[in-house]
């Protein structure tokens, strides 16, 4: 592809994801370059990053043209994005748009304007209001700003930038010296993570699907923070685990291997298609001590489970406020309604996975956001109305866990929880509680 047609493509991908606003970005993105298997892996990737970069900054773009009065085109977002986040000139945007086959058009009359105007300013605008100075939606500031106080400019930067490529390798199949080596001998690098005693760090985001290494199950793509949190599990071997919020079982495949495939896990869903794809990769990572329960209206299976199991984790349905860097487009789906019931739906989760647990059995209750009204709120909620919980320290946990799984000796967090965020560890911003049912 020229390069103006790449725009071209951009433009288009941004109108697609603009059509379907409460649908994730990954998955029309996918379905945008399933339906054109012409372009090439190299002009997919530059049109991909393109389109993430304009969803990326779409607060501040928005704020931008708002003040000029226009309405936030597609046409108009990635000709602002060009001019404001790369830097381009008025005349290397009117050579991007130049009309002609597979070219976008040139810029009309309100366009040009806009673009005149937009040449040579700031991206973060000083007179931007804190929302999109920062890059993050006014009704999650008050969030941020319990979780960060002094350091949100610095975890709102952090939140800002690509994520990189993590995978967790699969202690059933190898372990992570030799899927290390493995990739190597693909011509992947990766390095050690920090924290997880099972993870590995692509930095440049290489294409791994198609890789022997994860075809044969030796990787599954996995952030660290997620990985971490099912090591607070502490699950072994002959234990009875409930994931009791599994999708697609990306924390049931790591706890799987924890129990070294012995005992029984069983992965939970509101989904009956996230769990009918949980079950390709279970195979796929030579997982046979899981099985799968469809949760719906009416059933009585928790019921008839009370108090059988060893652990359970509740990896809570939430806005994903810790996700924006590898999710950016979420900044814009979710909104202040959302968050309030999500918050009344984690409750009643994690009312009735408590019923699940056995005396002296644990609950992992954890979530892929940063707000207090989530996680730490969330958890202090729930001991108030279950006496018969307590909270274990993440200290107490970890040195409880960490040694049999070769993990650091350290905790990753001071605090009573698991916290994590880009700025501080490197990882999507998680939270995770471990609370023990009174034998």
């Amino acid at each position: 592809m020229t390069p103006s047609a790449r725009i071209a493509a951009t433009v288009a991908l941004v109108a697609e994801v603009a059509a379907a606003p409460r649908r994730p970005a990954d998955a029309t993105a996918n379905s945008f370059f399933r339906d054109r298997r012409y372009i090439g892996s190299g002009d997919r990737r530059a049109v991909a990053e393109r389109g993430w970069g304009v969803l990326r900054q779409r607060l501040r773009l928005d704020w931008h043209l708002a003040r000029l009065g226009l309405a936030p085109t597609p046409r108009l977002l990635v000709m602002a994005y060009l001019l404001l986040a790369e830097g381009w000139t008025v005349d290397g945007v009117l050579q991007a748009f130049p009309g002609g086959r597979f070219n976008a058009g040139p810029p009309d009359p309100g366009e040009m304007a806009a673009i005149q105007a937009l040449a040579g300013r700031p991206l973060a605008d000083p007179a931007m209001s804190d929302g999109p100075r920062l890059n993050l939606p006014d009704w999650a500031l008050p969030g941020y700003r319990a979780r960060f106080g002094d350091g949100l400019p610095e975890a709102a930067a952090a939140m800002d930038q690509p994520a990189p490529l993590d995978l967790r390798a699969n202690l059933l199949r190898t372990t992570r010296e030799a899927a290390m080596e493995s990739l190597a001998a693909e011509g992947i690098s990766a390095e050690v993570m920090a924290y997880s005693p099972w993870g590995l760090r692509i930095p440049d985001r290489r294409p791994i699907l198609a890789s022997r290494t994860f075809t044969e199950g030796l990787v599954e793509i996995q952030d660290e923070g997620s990985q971490l949190i099912a090591l607070l599990t502490g699950a072994m071997p002959g234990m009875r685990v409930a994931d009791y919020c599994a999708g697609a079982a990306g924390k049931t495949l790591a706890v799987a291997a924890m129990m070294r495939n012995r005992g029984r896990i069983t992965a939970c869903d509101v989904s009956a298609t996230r769990l009918e794809g949980a079950v390709k990769r279970l195979r796929r990572a030579g997982v046979d001590n899981a099985e799968r329960h469809l949760l719906e209206p009416g059933d009585r299976w928790a019921k008839r489970r009370a108090g059988q199991f060893d652990r359970v984790l509740v990896d809570a349905p939430c806005t994903g406020a810790g996700t924006w860097r590898r999710n950016p487009d979420a900044r814009m789906r979710t909104v202040q309604r959302d968050l309030d019931e999500l918050i009344t739906k984690q409750s009643a989760i994690l009312d009735t996975a408590a019923g699940l647990v056995r005396p002296g059995g644990r609950l992992v209750y954890a979530t892929c956001s940063v707000l207090p009204e989530e996680d730490s709120r969330q958890v202090d909620a729930f001991l108030s109305r279950h006496p018969a919980f307590e909270a274990v320290a993440l200290r107490d946990a970890w040195a409880e866990i960490a040694p049999a799984q070769g993990a650091t000796v350290t905790p990753p967090c001071e605090g009573p929880w698991l916290e994590l965020a880009p700025h501080s560890h490197g990882t999507d911003g998680f939270f995770a509680a471990v609370l023990q049912r009174k034998a």
